[in-house]
């Protein structure tokens, strides 16, 4: 069960310590497009989204990594400026190449922030990345992500992680 439980849980991307990623040797942070940085009916994230990343590419390389539409992830990935995988198939290991190949830098050095268990925290710690959960930002999901939620409040109580608690 220990696969599925992050090293931090906060409630937005605002609210991480991204010095304290820095101070952890963390290079490369990947975040989860659908209800991590935009919510699953638009189409772009808000402007305040927009000049968070850009400022945080200051110090990290920043990569979008969804299971969504190849379409959709670049039309985001272009318009933040950043890089992209789409559909990778989360949790599959498939990022661990593209990563390697792309920019040479060792999965301890990598954050994955992802407001889902069972796709983002579940990759990240089968790849030894830092792995971080926020809350979804929207109250709607996909389709495909209703089996997944069901299985996350099951793991939720196993872990003893309740949505809400931060730390």
């Amino acid at each position: 069960m220990s696969k599925f439980k992050p090293l931090e849980y906060k409630k937005n991307i605002f609210d991480i310590n991204y010095d304290n990623l820095k101070k952890k040797k963390i290079k490369l942070i990947v975040f989860d497009l659908d209800n991590t940085i935009l919510e699953v009916d638009k189409d772009l994230p808000s402007e305040k989204v927009k000049s968070f990343i850009n400022k945080l590419q200051k110090d990290f390389i920043i990569v979008i990594a969804s299971n969504n539409v190849k379409e959709r992830v670049r039309k985001v990935s272009e318009y933040l400026g950043c890089d992209n995988l789409y559909s990778i198939g989360k949790p599959s290991k498939k990022i661990k190449k593209f990563i390697d190949k792309r920019y040479h830098i060792a999965m301890i050095n990598t954050a994955i922030i992802g407001d889902q268990i069972v796709t983002d925290i579940l990759m990240g710690n089968r790849l030894s990345m830092y792995t971080i959960l926020i809350d979804p930002i929207g109250e709607k999901d996909l389709k495909v992500t209703y089996l997944n939620r069901w299985l996350e409040k099951k793991i939720l109580k196993m872990i003893k992680l309740k949505r809400g608690e931060y730390y």
